[in-house]
């Protein structure tokens, strides 16, 4: 189970690393941006990233 958490989390810092080192410039507009939303939009926007992160947890686990 530590394995899975741990792959899961390395695979999340890769992803995350990706913009900003292919898109430095666009990757900072995009973060100016988004600390411009208020809590509300904050949180929607999480919540959207949420499901459909879970959505496609279900997918993949569906194909299989």
């Amino acid at each position: 189970m530590w394995d899975d958490l741990l792959r899961a989390l390395a695979l999340v810092l890769v992803i995350e690393g990706l913009m900003p080192f292919a898109f430095p410039g666009r990757w900072r507009q995009i973060l100016l941006r988004m600390a411009s939303l208020d809590d509300k939009q904050m949180r929607t926007a999480g919540l959207i990233a949420m499901v459909v992160g879970i959505v496609l947890l279900q997918l993949v686990q569906f194909l299989r």
